[in-house]
C-alpha cells in the first residue's frame, strides 16, 4: 500500500519540484498520478516528466488506469487535484478511507457565478455526500479560498495553507544573495505573462507615464506574447515611451529565471481571475521585490508589504506607481526586501519544506492532534 499519493492532470514543471522532493523522502511509498495524457500546451517548461519512476499515466492504457483505481482506493493518504474527481468518488466508496484532500485554488474565483460550473456542482455534491463527516481536507493554493468555504459551507475547520512550488536550487541562492547585497539596485522592472486582458499589461504602460512625467530614471521590460501584445504595443507609442519600455517577447521558462535575476523589480498586474500565479514563486527566489495585485491568490500567503515585497491594490494605476515609486526612493530598503524575498522561498516556501511541513500535518491529523506547524504550506488556514 502506498503511503501518499497525489492525482492531477499532467506532471508538469510546476508540478514535479513537489513531486521530486515527495519521493526523495519516501521513495516507492509515493506515486504521483497524472490523470490526463500530457498534450505540449500543458507540458510548461517545454519537458514532459511522465518517465518519472513514480508516475502513473492513467491515461496510457485500462491497465494503468486500473493501477491508478487501485492506488485511490488503498492508499493511506490521498491527495486530488484538477481532472481526479472520478478517482476521489472511487476512494469515497471505500468502508475504510484513509486521510484525503482536495488541492485546488479558490472556488469563487469569480465570484457566485461559479457556482454555476458543472466541476464545481460535481465537487460540492461530493463532499456533502461522502466527505463531510469523514477525514477530508483542504489544501488551499489561494489564499481566498478558505473564506469561499465558509460561504459554501464546505471543509469548515479543515483548511490548510497550500500552493505551487518553483524548483530552488541552493547554489543560486548565494548567488543571488551576493547579488543582492551589491550591486542590484538599478531601477529595473519586468514584467513577464501571457498577454491576456486578466493580467492587465496596459498597467504596468501607465505607471511608466506617470513614472517618467516625475522625472524618474528606470526601465521596464516585456516578456511573453498574446492577445493584448499589439494593442499594449500601440499604447507604449500613443504615450511616447519607446525610450523606457522594450518588449521581448516569449522566452523559454529557464531564460526567463535569468532575466528575473538581472532585474530588480518584478510588476505582478493580475485581477482575481489569477488563481495563484507561479511567477511570484520564481521572481522572489531570484531576488526580485515582487510589487503584486492583492487579488492574486497568491498575495495573502507569500508576500508581507514592505518586508519581502509590496502590493497595490487590483487594477488600480495610482497604488501601482506608489509601491513602485517607494521603491525607487528606497533603494537601500529595496536591497534588505529582495533578500527576504529569496529567505522567504528558500526557507519557507520551497518544495523540500512543503513536503517536509505536509508529512508533519497528516501525522498530526493521523494522531488527532492540533496542526503543529506554524506557518507556510501545511498551515492552518483560518
Amino acid at each position: 500500500m502506498k503511503k501518499l499519493v497525489f492525482f492531477s492532470n499532467y506532471l508538469n514543471h510546476h508540478q514535479v519540484p513537489l513531486a521530486d522532493a515527495f519521493y526523495e523522502i519516501l521513495g516507492d511509498d509515493y506515486a504521483f498520478v497524472a490523470t490526463k495524457p500530457a498534450e505540449e500546451e500543458h507540458l510548461k517548461g517545454g519537458k514532459d516528466y511522465s518517465s518519472r519512476a513514480y508516475c502513473v499515466v492513467a491515461s496510457k492504457d485500462d491497465i494503468s488506469r486500473q493501477h491508478a483505481m487501485e492506488l485511490a482506493r488503498t492508499a493511506e493518504v490521498c491527495v486530488f487535484g484538477a481532472n481526479s474527481l472520478e478517482y476521489a468518488i472511487a476512494r469515497a466508496k471505500q468502508p475504510n478511507r484513509g486521510l484525503s484532500f482536495e488541492f485546488s485554488e479558490r472556488w469563487l474565483k469569480r465570484g457566485w457565478i461559479n457556482i454555476l460550473s458543472p466541476h464545481l456542482q460535481k465537487w460540492w455534491w461530493t463532499y456533502q455526500r461522502y466527505f463531510r463527516n469523514r477525514p477530508f481536507y483542504k489544501l488551499n493554493a489561494s489564499g481566498f479560498a478558505a473564506k469561499d468555504h465558509l460561504k459554501l459551507h464546505t471543509y469548515q475547520g479543515r483548511c490548510y495553507k497550500w500552493g505551487y512550488f518553483t524548483a530552488i536550487d541552493e547554489e543560486k541562492k548565494v548567488e543571488a544573495s551576493l547579488d543582492v547585497s551589491t550591486s542590484r539596485i538599478a531601477p529595473t522592472l519586468m514584467w513577464c505573462a501571457r498577454f491576456l486582458k486578466l493580467k492587465h499589461p496596459e498597467l504596468p504602460v501607465l505607471m511608466a507615464e506617470r513614472l517618467k512625467r516625475k522625472g524618474y530614471d528606470f526601465s521596464l521590460d516585456f516578456y511573453g506574447s498574446g492577445s493584448e501584445e499589439e494593442p499594449t504595443r500601440k499604447l507604449v507609442e500613443e504615450k511616447g515611451l519607446g525610450d523606457v519600455i522594450k518588449f521581448h517577447g516569449a522566452l523559454p521558462n529557464a531564460e526567463v529565471l535569468k532575466e528575473m535575476k538581472r532585474h530588480g523589480i518584478f510588476l505582478f498586474t493580475s485581477d482575481s481571475n489569477e488563481g495563484w500565479g507561479a511567477v511570484a514563486n520564481e521572481s522572489m527566489s531570484q531576488g526580485c521585490v515582487l510589487v503584486v495585485s492583492d487579488a492574486i491568490g497568491c498575495t495573502p500567503f507569500l508576500v508581507k508589504h514592505r518586508k519581502n515585497g509590496m502590493v497595490f491594490k487590483s487594477c488600480d494605476v495610482d497604488s501601482l506607481t506608489e509601491q513602485a515609486e517607494w521603491l525607487l526612493d528606497h533603494p537601500q530598503e529595496m536591497k534588505i526586501m529582495q533578500q527576504a524575498a529569496i529567505d522567504t522561498m528558500y526557507k519557507v516556501w520551497s518544495p523540500k519544506n512543503a513536503a517536509h511541513n505536509f508529512l508533519k500535518l497528516v501525522d498530526d491529523l493521523q494522531n488527532n492532534r492540533e496542526c503543529s506547524v506554524m506557518e507556510g504550506p501545511g498551515s492552518k488556514d483560518l
